[in-house]
C-alpha cells in the first residue's frame, strides 16, 4: 500500500473512532491540539497493531497536526532509523505535556543513544525539550539505573535546578526522574537526601516543596 494510501486508511479509522466528549474534556483540561478526534488511547495502539513499524509512515503521520497522528508516529517509528537530528526536531515540536509522555514512552526511552541525548535536553531552557528529557531518564533509570559518579551529580544538579526554577510540566518531569533514581538503589535516595537536607527550614516554597516531597519518598 503506498503511503498516501496509509495515511487516508488511519484517518478513516480516526475519524469512524472519534470521541467529542474526550476531545473536549481535554481541551477543557488544557490539552490544545489544532485538531483531535479524542480517540481513547487503547483504540489508538489497536490501529497502530494494524500497520508494521515503518520510518516513512511514522515521519508522515508526525508531520500531521493531529493529535492521534502524532502517538501513533510514536507508536510506528522504528527506533533503529530515527536518527539524533530527527529526534531533536520531533522534541522541538511537542507542544503538550500528553504528547511528551507518550512518546517518551513508546519511542525515546528505546533509542540507542537515549542517555545522551536526554542529558542534552535536560540542559536546554524550552520547557517540553527538558520535560522530555527528565521522561526519558525516569523511564531508563526504571529499565537500567546505573550511572557513574560525575553524570549521577550532573543529572541531580539539573533536576534539582529544574525542580527550583522550572515550569510546572518541568518541575513534575524532573521530579519523576528523581522519584525513579531514589528508587533504583538505596545508596542513591541518601544522596538525594543529603541535597535536600538543608531545605527543610528554607524561605522557598520550592525548596521546602521539595524537601518534603524526598521525604516522602524514603517514608
Amino acid at each position: 500500500m503506498e503511503l498516501q494510501e496509509q495515511l487516508k486508511e488511519i484517518k478513516t479509522q480516526l475519524r469512524l473512532s472519534m470521541n467529542g466528549a474526550v476531545s473536549q474534556s481535554m481541551r477543557e483540561k488544557g490539552l490544545a491540539y489544532k485538531l483531535n478526534f479524542g480517540v481513547e488511547l487503547p483504540r489508538i495502539k489497536s490501529i497502530a497493531e494494524g500497520y508494521p513499524k515503518d520510518h516513512a509512515l511514522a515521519q508522515a503521520l508526525w508531520k500531521e497536526e493531529i493529535r492521534e497522528c502524532k502517538i501513533l508516529a510514536g507508536l510506528l517509528q522504528p527506533a533503529d532509523s530515527f536518527l539524533p537530528e530527527i529526534a531533536d526536531i520531533w522534541v522541538e515540536d511537542i507542544r503538550n505535556i500528553e504528547i511528551a509522555e507518550l512518546t517518551c514512552m513508546n519511542l525515546f526511552q528505546y533509542l540507542p543513544y537515549a542517555p545522551a541525548k536526554s542529558f542534552h535536553w535536560i540542559a536546554d531552557e524550552r520547557e517540553y525539550v527538558q520535560v522530555c528529557g527528565f521522561l526519558t531518564i525516569a523511564r531508563l533509570l526504571m529499565k537500567k539505573g546505573d550511572m557513574n559518579e560525575r553524570v549521577e551529580n550532573e543529572f541531580l544538579d539539573q533536576a534539582v535546578c529544574a525542580f527550583l526554577s522550572g515550569t510546572y510540566h518541568v518541575r513534575n518531569a524532573a521530579m519523576t526522574a528523581i522519584r525513579r533514581f531514589m528508587q533504583h538503589k538505596e545508596e542513591n535516595a541518601f544522596q538525594v537526601c543529603r541535597r535536600v537536607e538543608g531545605m527543610k527550614d528554607s524561605v522557598s516554597e520550592a525548596e521546602q516543596l521539595l524537601y518534603n516531597l524526598v521525604r516522602e519518598e524514603i517514608a
